[in-house]
This record gives structure tokens, C-alpha cells and sequence, in this order.
């Protein structure tokens, strides 16, 4: 071998060892850096005794894939869970303290009471009072209700923006993608930003993709809708400026082609937007659901009955009075309406004496004259807030039950919904934790070994430089020789 030739390999051995150098310290710098991908500098001869350097990039689609899914998962779930939360809490209170159905046993109360001294007015009065507070439940909640998704809907035209947007930042990381890989430089970073947001996009939406010639990658939502191809398809969505009861919300479209909340029950949802989805139009409305079945058993179990007469509006009293909302039927937004009928409010200039007696509907309606002891009316009406009625399916209750069993039936559903939603924001979190650790642990930095790497390109270094040394030693005793 010639000295000139040594030189040359010693010359390409220490730009190669810088080279790799400069890869794993990259690496190290970035280690904790979750979106960050290791980068392996492999050595190549391109000729005799002369080395190249080629960065790869560590990957594994399989686990990036299920960690996509997960992430999409976790997001939606972590979304419904939170969202029933805060609907709990502002339609039923701590404790369920301000619920219909805490309320609608303060009033049993009060009428036993009233009840077993009905020549007391005193306790009438109770009995009206206890009333309203069930009123003010039905009323707060439905307000509640709807101001709640109100708010769910304006989250959905945030995540709308938000998804637009990064679809957006994604076409840019693609043609950089695309760019770099026509023209044979290192598409590394952005790769690496590329697969960072559509961990976000995954967020909002779950999402599958393929990769075509040039690293080009198509993105399309679990159903087959395209996000992106080329160029990102449109997100739309037309925001509600507020709700009532019964009113639909408006739907989202991807490309024209509407998202739906998913299939399964109101705890599951995959995907932010499917979640906000789910507890705008399943959830809340369930619940203003029950609430209304709620209001509508209690206008029928206080109605007045007479020989001959239709009944009327007795206690609780609605927009739609005198009439009696049907049997069975769901009346969207009464709760809201319910109100407790001036004709008994003494604060109204009502008499608490009618509910003892009847006739707040007139001379036919009365069922008692005279007699300051006579209870078996209100004994009645306490006896029909136990008794089987029939309420609409479509509330999320089928079992048959009276008025007070149905407010603690429609507890019972809401705790049973948020409690499974919570098993299941905790697995998901959980199967996202995993499967990002797996990648992580497949594709992502590990110090130590990099540190050790980096002390084995030191000593190579360290011999290509001794190698350099004793080449240009041999030269110039070779010069000296010749002079």
C-alpha cells in the first residue's frame, strides 16, 4: 500500500467517524424528545479503503400504527369521561344533592307529613315549597343540560379549527417528505414531523394510512373517509349559538362526508370529536330525556280528576296546560316548562288547602267541604308516585317503575354510564401508555447505548488520527531522505 493510499483511508475513516459522531450525538441530545426517532448512521466502502456514511431512520410501522389507534382511542375517551363529569356536577350537584330525585324525596316527605295533619296549613305550605325545589331541579337541570352542550358544541367547532390546521402543517411535512426523497437527501426531520402530527390528528379522528413512491402518505379516517391525498379534504362544521331540548346538533363533515359518534353505547367513543359527538347528542340529551319523563309523571300523578270531567293540571302545571301531556310519550323540554300551579302557591296568592281538597280546576274538581282532617287525597297523590306508569323507552329507562324509582333510575343510568366510561378511559390510557413505551423502546433513543457508542467511535477516531500521524511521519522522513 502506498503512503498516499494509507493517507486516503485515513482520511476517510475520520470524516466517516465524525460523521457518526455527529449522528449519536443528535441522538443523545434528543432523547427525550417523544417524537423523535433514532437516527443509525450506517458505514458503506464506496471504494478501496474509502467509506460513505448513510442515516437511517429507526422504524417500525406496525407498532406506530397501534400506537395511532391507541392514542385516537385514549383522546375520545378521555373527552367522554370528562365531558360526564362536569355534566353530573352541574345537572345533579355534589352528592347528587340538587337531583330530581333528592328533591322528589324531600317532597314525599313533606306530603306524609301534611298527610298526617292535614288541618295543618302550615304544612301545606311545606308541601308547596318542597314542590318548587323539585321545580327549580327540573328547571336547572334542563338548563344546565343544554348550556352543556352548547359548550360540547363549541369544542367541536375548536377541534374542527384545530384539525383543519394540522392538516394543513401535515401537507408541508409531506412535501418535505416527498422533496428530500427525490432529490436522495435525508428526509429524517421531516419524517420525524410528519409522524408527530398525525399523532394529533389521531387525536381528533382514528385514522389509517399508506405510504405511495416518494414517501408520499395518504391519510384516511378508520372508515375509509380521506383526510388527506395530496392535499388536505376540508373539515366543516356549522356551530349552534345555543340548544334547547330536542333540538339536534349540527353534524360534522370530513370531505362532505359526515363523522359519525361511533358505533356502541354512550361510554365508548375513538376519537376527541366522536367523544364531544357522543356527549352532545347522547348523553345530554338522554339525560334532558329522563328529566322530561320526570316533569311529565309528575304533572299526571297530581292531575285533578273528577266524575265527568277531564282531568287538569293539578300541582305542577307546564306550558302546555290545561292539558295533560299523553301517556307514554315523550314531550321534549317540559322539564323546562314545569312549574308549580299558582292556584296552590300562597306566595302567588294560592291556597295549600286545594291540594287537601281539591277544586283548583274549579267546583267539579272539589273532592273534600269541611272536613280539616280529610287526607285521603293527599295520601293519593303520594300513592301514584309509586305507582307504575308508563314511560317512552327512547329516555334510556325501560323498566316500568313510578316517578320517585324513575329520578333514581335515571341516577342509576348516569352513574352507570360515567362509571364504564371511566373503566374504559383508564384501560385505553393504559393500552396508549403501552404501545408508546413499545415504539419507544423499538425506535426510540436509549442513552446508554449511545454513550457507549460514542466512547467505541472515539477509540476509532483515536486510530485513524494515529494512523494520519504515522503516515505523515513516514513522508517526512522520506523527504528528508530524498534532501
Amino acid at each position: 500500500m502506498s503512503l498516499s493510499s494509507a493517507l486516503s483511508i485515513a482520511q476517510s475513516a475520520l470524516l466517516a467517524t465524525s460523521k457518526q459522531t455527529s449522528v449519536v450525538s443528535r441522538n443523545v441530545a434528543d432523547a427525550s424528545n417523544p417524537d423523535y426517532t433514532r437516527r443509525i448512521a450506517v458505514v458503506t466502502s464506496t471504494a478501496p479503503g474509502a467509506r460513505a456514511v448513510e442515516i437511517q431512520r429507526a422504524a417500525n410501522e406496525l407498532l406506530f400504527r397501534q400506537n395511532l389507534s391507541a392514542l385516537s382511542a385514549w383522546s375520545g375517551q378521555s373527552a367522554l369521561y370528562n365531558g360526564m363529569d362536569q355534566l353530573e356536577l352541574s345537572v345533579n350537584g355534589v352528592d347528587n344533592a340538587s337531583s330530581p330525585s333528592t328533591a322528589l324525596a324531600k317532597l314525599q316527605q313533606s306530603l306524609q307529613l301534611y298527610a298526617t295533619t292535614p288541618s295543618n296549613q302550615n304544612l301545606g305550605t311545606s308541601v308547596i315549597d318542597a314542590a318548587k325545589q323539585v321545580v327549580n331541579s327540573l328547571n336547572s337541570g334542563t338548563k344546565a343540560i343544554q348550556d352543556f352542550r352548547t359548550q360540547a358544541d363549541s369544542q367541536i367547532a375548536t377541534a374542527v379549527d384545530d384539525l383543519n390546521s394540522l392538516l394543513g402543517q401535515f401537507q408541508d411535512a409531506n412535501k418535505a417528505v416527498i422533496s428530500g426523497t427525490r432529490s436522495g437527501t435525508d428526509v429524517s426531520d421531516a419524517l420525524d414531523q410528519r409522524d408527530a402530527l398525525l399523532k394529533k390528528i389521531s387525536e381528533y379522528v382514528p385514522v389509517s394510512t399508506f405510504t405511495r413512491g416518494d414517501n408520499d402518505m395518504v391519510v384516511t379516517t378508520k372508515d375509509g373517509t380521506t383526510l388527506f391525498e395530496t392535499v388536505p379534504r376540508s373539515v366543516t362544521f356549522a356551530p349552534s349559538a345555543g340548544y334547547s331540548a330536542g333540538t339536534p346538533g349540527n353534524t360534522v363533515y370530513i370531505d362532505n362526508v359526515p363523522v359519525s359518534a361511533g358505533t356502541g353505547d354512550n361510554a365508548t367513543a375513538d376519537g376527541k370529536l366522536a367523544g364531544l359527538l357522543k356527549l352532545r347528542d347522547g348523553v345530554a340529551s338522554t339525560m334532558q330525556s329522563q328529566l322530561d319523563e320526570i316533569a311529565r309523571g309528575l304533572i299526571t300523578a297530581f292531575a285533578e280528576t273528577a266524575p265527568s270531567q277531564p282531568n287538569a293540571a293539578g300541582l305542577f302545571t307546564w306550558s302546555g296546560a290545561p292539558a295533560i301531556p299523553a301517556a307514554g310519550t315523550l314531550v321534549d323540554g317540559l322539564a323546562g316548562s314545569i312549574g308549580v300551579n299558582a292556584a296552590f302557591d300562597p306566595s302567588a296568592g294560592g291556597n295549600p288547602a286545594l291540594l287537601r281538597d281539591g277544586g283548583a280546576n274549579g267546583a267539579a274538581y272539589v273532592v273534600n267541604t269541611g272536613n280539616a282532617s280529610y287526607s285521603d287525597l293527599l295520601i293519593g297523590y303520594g300513592n301514584k308516585l309509586d305507582q307504575p306508569m308508563a314511560f317512552d323507552a327512547s329516555a334510556g329507562i325501560a323498566v316500568s317503575s313510578g316517578v320517585s324509582d324513575y329520578a333514581a333510575n335515571a341516577i342509576g343510568w348516569f352513574e352507570g354510564v360515567r362509571q364504564q366510561a371511566s373503566t374504559n378511559a383508564d384501560s385505553k390510557q393504559a393500552l396508549a401508555a403501552r404501545t408508546a413505551e413499545a415504539l419507544s423502546n423499538d425506535t426510540g433513543v436509549n442513552v446508554d447505548q449511545e454513550m457507549s457508542l460514542l466512547l467505541d467511535l472515539e477509540h476509532t477516531y483515536q486510530a485513524s488520527a494515529h494512523m494520519m500521524k504515522t503516515v505523515s511521519d513516514m513522508l517526512d522522513a522520506l523527504m528528508s531522505a530524498v534532501g
